[in-house]
């Protein structure tokens, strides 16, 4: 036996020590997506010009970690308004293709900037762009997969030894704006509404101690800003400050379950730049205090859940309604006569894809599609009091509002409304919030029984 072997054997046998305190392997890369030229910007209808000019840069961010069993998952993030899942699906594959990280090891989460550039076939019923805008949101979203599937490639070949730490601060400017009146529901800053504060946090550390990278998350609309210059909002101003205090490391966002919740006040760049401090400040308190180690394995699950749409109307019906309501309902049923025409059908169900990360019993995350509403994160966290669960809304796919069943039922924006700036033809059928919990806790047991083997 060699000095070697004895030296691991006596250092394996000391008190504490087990063969999974052997690091993690981690790789982080970043790339630009910051659009060149004129572009139209997403998340608000009524503007009515392209972009006209840069606040900071846009990002898209990978952050690669492997366990000592050799199991990988790539967590990608991007200040991006969403991707469908036709474009999401399709980076997926390539990246399976050139990492080797298959589908349920990645999560890919988009921060809805509302001051980024639209995206090709995301809500064109919304902006009805045509001519060179047209061109250009569809130029941009060809080069962005490159870049999506470059950057995870990129992280794989930069690993190296880590530790993984967890831990949760909070920030305060995030409210409820879904507020009652008249007998329904419209968007306006609701202080009884519920909220998700918390600000989650994955430290990642070499093995001198220097941070290398951030990972934090926050449940709140990007919507501070609606005007014509690009920018990240509040999440962006949160990564540069995170960034300026710790220049050596990469800072990660990850949206939470913000779809009816609103940074307040708003309109101001001053003001994404204030939530932006707020935020980096909130992750900064986690970094300085007692952080809990993150062990593995790593167990991953993900899967497709169907939700069935209110039945869709059919051609007649259509044929009806051309010329009816506000150019976004028009748009949105030549649309849908569209698809009738080309694919023979319209929409009846929501292929939902969910996907659950377990990092052996230290912290699971939980990634939700869509639009999702704060309810599906205080459910969870409610139904697993003993799990650190780490729910991020807004993943891997985005091209849909997700209401719990309390929001279904009381209508609204987020409840209904919002669907036909997607191209939708109506809301869910009730039952999508049990459908979609059901889901969930299949995938975390699917991982704790996998971790027990």
């Amino acid at each position: 036996m060699t000095k070697i072997s004895i030296a691991l054997i006596l250092f394996l046998t000391l008190p504490g020590v087990t063969a999974s305190a052997t690091p993690w392997q981690v790789g982080i890369a970043k790339t630009d997506i910051t659009p060149r030229g004129p572009i139209w910007l997403a998340g608000y209808a009524a503007r009515n010009h392209p972009a006209e000019g840069t606040l900071h840069p846009l990002w898209a961010k990978a952050l690669v970690i492997q366990d000592a069993e050799g199991g990988k998952v790539a967590i990608l993030t991007t200040d991006l308004i969403g991707l469908p899942g036709t474009i999401s699906e399709a980076v997926a594959k390539r990246i399976e293709t050139e990492t080797g990280i298959t589908r349920d090891r990645l999560l890919m989460n988009f921060s809805h900037t509302h001051s980024g550039p639209v995206i090709d076939s995301l809500t064109d019923p919304c902006y009805g762009l045509t001519g060179e805008l047209k061109a250009a949101a569809a130029e941009y979203t060809r080069a962005l997969q490159d870049k999506l599937v470059a950057v995870v490639l990129e992280a794989t070949k930069r690993m190296q030894p880590a530790n993984l730490a967890f831990g949760q601060g909070k920030a305060a400017f995030a409210i409820n704006r879904r507020s009652p009146r008249d007998g329904g529901y419209v968007i306006a800053p609701n202080p009884a509404g519920p909220v998700d504060h918390a600000v989650p946090v994955l430290r990642v550390t070499d093995q001198g101690g220097r941070l290398m990278a951030v990972l934090f998350g926050y449940a709140c609309h990007n919507t501070t800003l609606s005007g014509y210059e690009i920018n990240g909002d509040y999440a962006g101003f949160a990564q540069v400050a995170v960034e300026k205090t710790h220049p050596d490391a990469t800072a990660l966002f990850m949206i939470g379950c913000g779809g009816d919740q609103n940074p307040e006040p708003r309109g101001k760049i001053e003001l994404a730049e204030t939530h932006g401090r707020a935020l980096a400040g909130a992750v900064e308190d986690v970094l300085k205090g007692e952080m809990t180690p993150v062990a593995g394995p790593l167990r991953t699950a993900f899967a497709w859940v169907e939700l069935p749409l209110v039945d869709p109307p059919g051609k007649e019906e259509l044929l009806k309604r051309r010329g009816q309501g506000d150019i976004y309902h028009q748009r949105t049923t030549e649309y849908l006569l569209s698809r009738l025409d080309t694919q023979g059908s319209i929409m009846a169900t929501y292929r939902a894809p969910l996907g659950v990360i377990r990092f052996g019993d230290s912290l699971t995350m939980v990634a939700l599609p869509g639009e999702t509403v704060v309810d599906y994160a205080l459910r969870l966290r409610k139904e697993y009091p003993g799990q650190r669960l780490w729910i991020a809304g807004y993943s891997n796919d985005v091209s849909l509002y997700l209401p719990s069943d309390r929001v279904l039922a009381e209508g609204g924006y987020e409840g209904g409304g919002a669907m036909v700036y997607y191209g939708i033809h109506g809301p869910f059928k009730p039952g999508v919030e049990e459908r979609v919990v059901e889901g969930v806790r299949a995938l975390i047991a699917k991982c704790a029984e996998s971790g027990r083997r």
